[in-house]
């Protein structure tokens, strides 16, 4: 009677059972990532809406990049004066970062200058709220460049970002540069 009742001894180690679960998963990534192959910013949006990645309230859309370019990273400095280009702190830590992204040179860093919309938050000359928000992006550019960034990677845009002031910046893999 024991017998028939006896512990039933594993056929395999579990640790090989764990490998091949997850080789069949990477198998699985494998084919759906060459099946996007022409599309890689379908597949990234599908991804991240699938992993609860939605854009929260307030934020941009979407982070916006040199065509060809496929964001990796960011990094911002908020929390500008209303009207004002002016750097609100000590830009170094924001530069150190940059500067480690941008030391492999198929990496291109995107300067994105955000307003708030409010009509406060508008250039005090012209009155023009992209024109305030490419100042405060070029101000950061200006710093990276002086710290040794090379300027041809470097791209300046534009948002609106409701209750943000500020600028943000993405590297972005642009691929195999000669």
């Amino acid at each position: 009677m024991n017998e028939l009742f006896a512990e039933a001894r594993p056929t395999r180690p579990i640790w090989l059972v764990t490998l091949a679960d997850l080789a069949l998963l990477l198998l699985g990534f494998i084919v759906l990532v060459l099946s996007h192959q022409g599309n890689q910013r379908a597949l990234a949006a599908g991804l991240r809406d699938r992993f609860g990645g939605h854009a929260q309230a307030g934020a941009p859309a979407a982070v916006a990049t040199e065509p060809g370019v496929l964001p990796l990273a960011a990094a911002s400095m908020l929390d500008f004066a209303p009207a004002s280009a002016a750097l609100p702190d000590d830009p170094a830590a924001l530069i150190g970062w940059a500067k480690r992204q941008a030391g492999d040179p198929r990496v291109r860093l995107t300067i994105t200058g955000l307003t708030d919309g409010s009509a406060a938050d508008l250039d005090p000359l012209s009155r023009s709220a992209p024109l305030l928000a490419a100042d405060r992006a070029r101000m950061i550019a200006a710093r990276l460049v002086a710290a040794g960034i090379a300027g041809r990677q470097i791209a300046i845009t534009t948002a609106v970002s409701p209750g943000k002031r500020g600028a943000m910046v993405t590297a972005g893999f642009a691929g195999d540069r000669q």
